[in-house]
């Protein structure tokens, strides 16, 4: 029987959301805890990297993170980035947010139409042949984007500018829930990291992506409801809601 639920992010600001629809539906406990935090680096640890980012004419962002780091650390490395710099973002929402710091204009920034497939950038990519690409990247991420651009015959540089840092679970709230939900594979170790003798035993554990599927059969985890690309279910809180219709 699921009565409490713990989601590894946080607390929607909203009060209508798929959280609390959950709980009103099924009559569950929707905990919140942020596993992670990010940090940014400082320019001199950045410069150990040896990349110049003017050095390129393109920019490829995956997250609104990695543009806040981006133009932070331009800014802290007193380079000024040229109007002509070009980006290249895995989704509409990512590249509607450069609006903070730049004039948009579509002929400079490249989204995919729908979802957030870097795949379908490569048409855009392959009518620039010589432009020249770096990907902003925290240290905890996917190589598959780098591998897959590089299979299509584009080289990427990738910029680590930010890292993934565990946040401490707090030493007076216990730890019982009987679902925990994960969504990055940082999620899983951070989870390992807050508990490191902690047993699964009878408690579920949901994940989303694959990347975060084989974090956890990675860490030895067992994953129990699934949901992204590729699954029966696009989020959690669906995949959560279908388990629960049927199990509880």
């Amino acid at each position: 029987m699921i009565q409490k639920i713990l989601f590894s992010q946080p607390r929607p600001e909203t009060a209508h959301n798929p959280y609390s629809r959950l709980e009103e539906q099924f009559g569950v406990q929707c905990d919140f805890h942020q596993f992670i935090h990010t940090e940014g680096l400082s320019a001199r640890e950045f410069r150990q990297q040896h990349i110049n980012p003017l050095d390129y004419t393109a920019v490829i962002l995956n997250s609104r993170l990695g543009i806040e780091h981006y133009f932070r650390l331009c800014e802290e490395m007193r380079l000024t980035v040229p109007d002509t710099m070009h980006y290249y973002c895995n989704s509409e929402q990512v590249g509607l947010y450069l609006q903070k710091y730049i004039q948009y204009r579509k002929r400079k920034v490249f989204f995919p139409e729908s979802g957030n497939r870097f795949e379908d950038l490569l048409p855009a990519m392959h009518r620039r042949p010589n432009e020249r690409y770096m990907m902003v990247l925290s240290d905890i991420h996917s190589q598959a984007p780098i591998d897959m651009f590089a299979e299509n015959n584009i080289e990427v540089q990738p910029a680590i500018m930010y890292r993934t840092v565990t946040t401490p679970w707090p030493a007076d709230k216990p730890f019982d829930y009987d679902l925990i939900a994960l969504f990055t594979p940082a999620g899983v170790k951070a989870l390992k990291e807050n508990f490191p003798d902690w047993q699964q035993g009878d408690t579920l554990i949901a994940a989303f992506g694959n990347s975060t599927i084989q974090a956890m059969e990675k860490a030895g985890l067992r994953v129990d409801i699934t949901a992204g690309q590729g699954q029966a279910f696009a989020s959690l809180p669906m995949a959560i809601a279908d388990y629960l219709e049927k199990n509880n």
